[in-house]
């Protein structure tokens, strides 16, 4: 190494520390306290050297530097690739391995994740107006199949999740992914009510590990200045989800396409199952392609793996051989500590140490001090899902009924949504006399469409502001429009003011889906997070559910009360989230 690189590589850290010591923040930088005092001394001992001796020429001048700062505490460095020996945390070692590459193929791969999950969950609403000829489906069957899939997912979500903690969060998404994909395809070719919700069921179990499961895992790599852009920007794929979704159903459903004969059906509806079960399978081969939790890893003692993972993604975002990553040795605090002195002690039962372990996660969320982050995160995670899945599902349900009513009544401008209920299900296909007809206009996969679509605007915002007003922000400001939304589409008189709200809603209630994702990845402590994800999962199922039942049975009987319900429960839930610490731009527990 020539004087020049010795210069250019001090100076890289020690600007650094200067400019944070001169902004006040010094604390928060990764080289912050012995060791960017260890650097600045190294920086000050190769000046002395050089103004007494000349510039350092050879091995033996640069260990003598060395072991001056060892005998003063500092960090040790390799003297022949000028590589300094930092002990470092977590979240400094994160940080150490810079952000670029790695983290942005990672976001590619976890937001498909995300998208492979929204598709399948949002996909049985616009197979509802298509498949109630086939399946024989009425309003309250439709309810159900809308349901049974979040009730498969609130049995998942505690299962993965909770083996996620014992056993690592990159074999449990692989193999719900692989469950997950041929569920679906076993779903498309199935021929009645029964057998098909069988399989939505399973497919709901294997959904219920994606959530839970690949936001600790994604929100694990990240360094906390960005922590919370990423996630919301994770989330936006949640839109992508729905944007694929509704587009494929477009293009596919009103085609016709298929083979039907006496015994066996297979339609352009079911095609359009098969066609969203691709993301599935591709995620499962990528997700080959990543690396462990590095915290997780952290969390079950392997501090070795830990540490080659971060020199890892250090390559791949620098391009730099891995022996020049600047940490050598992990920190590991005194919490942690008894915590792996538990997890390494000799089991001589493997499986009944791992059920141990599910278990006593399952009880500490649910002791002091985390028992108030839980029973907040479920509350919020209820009422919040009871309004976003139980109105977003019912979206392509209502254009259908508008369209099945303007038809009917080609005079008449103005109807409301109660109006045009009580025509469909008293006089038009919903009702005893009414012909089944599966035959479902294009206008109502396009207005689905742009009501998706309107959510990307608002996944920028939150992506742009996450980290700057903060996650609360983010929620009570969503929760209390998309309310009012909810509330509004009582008083729509048309067609058009009915797409209008539906996509003023889907935008709002987006950001406060991407803002919750984060607040309640981030309020657990790494050994109990994808526990406490998960059991928040299984709350926001369960609002799922009952939205879904709720809507579907009085909408038809008494059709001003869900709107007015939904409103209450989304604006008062997004409030609780004020009796939680706040997250934002905070080291991950």
């Amino acid at each position: 190494m020539v004087e020049g690189d010795t210069d250019q590589n001090l100076s890289k850290y020690t600007d650094v520390k200067d400019d944070r010591v001169a902004n006040g923040d010094s604390k928060d930088h990764p080289l912050a306290g012995v060791v960017a005092v260890s650097l600045h001394e190294k920086s000050l001992a190769i000046q002395q050297q050089q103004q007494q001796h000349g510039p350092l020429n050879g091995a033996g001048d640069r260990a003598l530097v060395s072991k001056q700062l060892e005998a003063k505490g500092g960090a040790g460095a390799d003297p022949e690739r000028g590589a300094y020996s930092i002990k470092a945390d977590f979240e400094q070692a994160i940080e150490l391995t810079g952000y670029g590459r790695f983290h942005y193929i990672l976001l590619a791969i976890c937001g498909l994740v995300s998208t492979s999950e929204e598709m399948d969950v949002i996909s049985m609403s616009f197979i509802l107006p298509s498949a109630q000829c086939d399946l024989d489906l009425n309003t309250q069957s439709k309810g159900w199949l809308n349901s049974i899939i979040f009730i498969g997912m609130m049995f998942g979500a505690y299962v993965w999740g909770s083996v996620a903690d014992s056993l690592g969060r990159k074999k449990v998404l692989i193999v719900i992914s692989i469950m997950n994909a041929f569920c679906i395809v076993a779903s498309s070719f199935s021929q009645t009510y029964e057998v098909f919700m069988v399989f939505r069921f399973l497919n709901g179990v294997a959904l219920g590990g994606s959530g839970p499961v690949i936001w600790p895992y994604f929100a694990e790599f990240q360094p906390k200045s960005k922590r919370g852009s990423m996630l919301s920007f994770m989330a936006a794929f949640w839109t992508i989800g729905n944007l694929l979704v509704a587009g494929l159903a477009w293009l596919i459903i009103p085609t016709g396409i298929g083979i039907t004969t006496p015994a066996f059906t297979y339609n352009s509806w079911r095609i359009f199952l098969l066609v969203c079960s691709i993301p599935s399978f591709i995620v499962a081969a990528l997700l080959l392609y990543l690396p462990e939790s590095p915290k997780f890893l952290l969390s079950q003692g392997k501090i070795d793996e830990a540490l080659a993972i971060f020199r890892g993604i250090y390559v791949t975002n620098t391009g730099k051989s891995k022996d020049q990553y600047p940490v050598k040795e992990l920190l590991i605090d005194e919490k942690l500590r008894e915590e792996l002195e538990a997890v390494t002690k000799p089991s001589k039962n493997k499986y009944k140490r791992m059920l141990y372990d599910i278990l006593d996660n399952s009880k500490q969320v649910f002791m002091s001090p985390i028992l108030k982050f839980t029973v907040i995160s479920i509350t919020i995670n209820f009422t919040f899902h009871i309004g976003y899945y139980g109105l977003m599902m019912w979206f392509p349900e209502l254009f259908n009924r508008f369209d099945e009513f303007t038809r009917a009544h080609p005079g008449v401008e103005d109807a409301s949504v109660c109006q045009v209920t009580d025509y469909v299900v008293g006089m038009g296909s919903h009702s005893q006399t009414g012909v089944c007809s599966a035959t479902i206009p294009s206008t109502v996969f396009m207005e689905s469409l742009i009501t998706v679509a309107a959510a990307l605007p608002a996944n920028i915002v939150a992506v742009l502001g996450m980290d700057r007003l903060g996650r609360k922000f983010f929620l009570v400001f969503s929760t209390m429009a998309a309310g009012a939304c909810s509330a509004s589409m009582y008083f729509v008189t048309n067609q058009h003011q009915n797409l209008a709200v539906s996509a003023v809603f889907s935008g709002v209630i987006s950001m406060g889906n991407a803002s919750l994702d984060c607040l309640i990845t981030e309020v657990f402590p790494t050994n109990l997070r994808a526990t406490g994800v998960a059991i928040s999962m299984v709350a926001a199922r369960l609002g799922g559910i009952i939205g879904n039942v709720v809507i579907a049975t009085l909408l038809d009987l008494y059709c001003p009360a869900p709107t007015f319900i939904v409103a209450v429960l989304l604006a008062g839930g997004g409030l609780m989230c004020l009796f939680l610490p706040n997250t934002t731009r905070t080291a991950l527990s």
